[in-house]
């Protein structure tokens, strides 16, 4: 528990201290000269109200809380620690009080960025990394016309890393001009038009910005602007502005919303996922924090004027972790995550450059000078695992329902009825393997909607329900498990039914797999209600072992050895040949049974062989 102490003075002006805290002798507390020394103190504070202070739980030395994270309210701290000791050990975090009462007022939500008495400072974001290793990016740079369905098709490794577009020719995208202006984005897209801006320094929302107030301030010399603010967010797609801008080919052939969404369910009047167009405009030393796109969405990106800087994450499992951790946490405004992951590549954008970022980079990006860049979002059919991871986290870490990905579970029906549909249309286009392997990941995903349908709790199955688009689904759990079962076939695995566990991401499962009573797994039935005749006898040998050495040649290096081998082409022995140690082990299982004309009998044989031949 954090130790508070209020300083009050006394009529003889001598200062007294009181704890807050029942344990008031704690040993860590000082006497009354020491107690006012605080290391954090500075000119700068000198005239502060300097009656709270604050214990760190780890080095014991009290900090006057003006001078060390004026943001909130000290009394809703429950642990706290010093920035060194939390450089020093980064399991610590500072804490906050759970709500005594639920109530219906608003509250102050605790100010993160706050807490280290900064909050006015845009730049302290660039100090972060100041002295930070960084590597230089090794993304491949593309041609335009390259980029296309053909290369994610064929090469495992597409959508996989960032690839940079130097020249837009042959991406089959348009965008404005190089002189376009901010003012130009006004016009387009009305003076009047509400934008959210965002404050740099806090990393938090302006409220009460129009685009013509935003002209304004992008238009006001640098020297001159108040304070450093950001726009990455303004959708345009129903603007003037949005007609003239068209996202690279590949985007439009991938996209979920594009290709699977309802084409008569988007457009004014209709509620859909509108992120595929979006404005940025960045001043000089603007800087977004480390990030992953909503949902794990992927991003292309095209710098109209200016110049972005990347910084870029892999997403491995380990680095996913850290940066859960990170986020929502005091530790985004006491440690660089660059600090917590195994690398941070750094690439640089220049006007006429487009990127595509895949599924779950985590990124942060420096604006070098005032830029206007237009980009957008995307979901699609090879990334769908770490969509979902990327979904989970933000489950986990609370992110408001404002900044996900909209419609997202609502998307994933329309996705899904299509391929089903295509899948049991032989004449319909099919998913590559590739595709087949992740969609089946959006099949698990589904299925445990529909359990939560068929078994959750009621507020669930209400929100669960509320998602499906019943213009196209009639039936969500049939969909989802044929869905399940058909990719599953495609894949070359074999048949599902309710006994069989919905796999995660993590490899695990919800349910055990029952054991099925059956003479040997070739009788396995493959459906739930479907019940294989019996045979009336069977017998088995088991492990017949047997060891002899036969004259043969030895394979070759060509790999036209193969062709003899697989044939089991009897005999084997060549005059003259090196002899050769046979290994064969065999299981012989044979069965009868009565039919209305007569019998059937079967004997299956199973034959491994081990062949050796002398070291030369």
């Amino acid at each position: 528990m954090a130790r508070r102490r209020r300083s009050t003075k006394s009529q003889n002006g001598e200062g007294s201290a009181h704890e807050s805290d029942s344990d008031a002798q704690d040993e860590g507390d000082k006497k009354a000269s020491d107690v006012e020394k605080c290391p954090a103190c500075s000119p700068e504070n000198e005239s502060a109200d300097k009656s709270h202070w604050i214990k760190c739980e780890a080095c014991k030395q009290w900090y006057h809380w003006v001078c060390a994270g004026s943001a909130v309210d000290v009394e809703t701290i429950d642990h706290w620690f010093c920035n060194g000791c939390m450089a020093a050990d980064l399991r610590r975090q500072i804490t906050f009080k759970g709500p005594a009462r639920k109530s219906a007022r608003k509250r102050n939500q605790p100010d993160y960025a706050g807490l280290d008495g900064s909050t006015g400072d845009a730049s302290r974001w660039l100090r972060k990394f100041q002295d930070k290793p960084v590597t230089k990016d090794r993304f491949k740079r593309m041609k335009g016309k390259d980029v296309n369905l053909e290369w994610v098709e064929t090469d495992e490794s597409a959508m996989t890393e960032p690839i940079a577009i130097l020249q837009p020719d042959g991406l089959g995208l348009e965008m404005p001009a190089d002189d376009f202006t901010v003012d130009d984005i006004a016009q387009l897209v009305g003076e009047d038009t509400p934008v959210e801006v965002m404050d740099v320094a806090t990393q938090s929302g302006c409220p009460g910005w129009t685009m013509g107030r935003w002209a304004e301030y992008f238009n006001t010399p640098t020297s001159a602007r108040d304070k450093i603010r950001n726009v990455i967010s303004l959708e345009i797609s129903q603007t003037k502005l949005g007609e003239r801008i068209m996202p690279p080919r590949l985007v439009r052939e991938l996209d979920w919303v594009e290709n699977f969404w309802p084409s008569t369910r988007k457009g004014k009047g209709h509620q859909y996922p509108k992120v595929q167009l979006y404005c940025l405009m960045g001043v000089a030393n603007a800087w977004t924090d480390w990030h992953v796109d909503f949902a794990g969405s992927s991003v292309y990106y095209h710098v109209v004027s200016g110049s972005k800087v990347f910084y870029f994450i892999r997403p491995t499992p380990e680095n996913l972790a850290a940066y859960e951790k990170w986020s929502g946490s005091a530790l985004q405004t006491t440690t660089w995550l660059g600090d917590l992951v195994d690398e941070v590549v750094k690439i640089t954008l220049t006007r006429g450059n487009t990127m595509i970022i895949p599924s779950g980079w985590i990124h942060a990006v420096h604006t070098p000078m005032d830029t206007i860049v237009f980009g957008g979002n995307f979901l699609h059919s090879y990334s769908v695992p770490m969509q979902l991871r990327i979904r989970d986290i933000e489950v986990a870490t609370r992110v408001p329902k404002k900044f996900t990905f909209p419609y997202f579970v609502r998307l994933c029906w329309y996705v899904a009825e299509k391929y089903l549909r295509d899948l049991k249309t032989p004449s319909a286009p099919q998913p590559s393997a590739r595709a087949v392997t992740s969609i089946l990941h959006l099949a698990h995903f589904l299925v445990s909607q529909a359990r939560i349908l068929e078994r959750g709790t009621e507020s669930a199955r209400k929100e669960a329900k509320e998602d499906i688009p019943s213009d196209r689904v009639k039936d969500a759990p049939a969909l989802a498990r044929e869905l399940r079962w058909r990719l599953r076939l495609a894949a070359g695995e074999e048949s599902d039914d309710e006994r069989s566990s919905t796999p995660h991401l993590n490899g695990h499962s919800h349910l055990k797999r029952k054991r099925i009573k059956s003479e040997t797994p070739d009788e396995r039935p493959l459906f739930k209600n479907f019940k294989p005749k019996a045979w009336g006898k069977t017998t088995e040998e088991q492990n017949l072992v047997e060891t002899k050495q036969v004259k043969v040649a030895r394979p070759d290096d060509d790999g036209a050895w193969m062709e003899r081998w697989v044939t089991w082409a009897d005999p084997m022995e060549e005059d003259g040949a090196e002899e050769a140690q046979v290994q064969s082990k065999r299981d012989v299982v044979s069965r009868v049974r009565r039919t209305a004309s007569g019998l059937e009998r079967q004997r299956i044989e199973r034959i491994y062989e081990a062949w050796t031949w002398p070291r030369t």
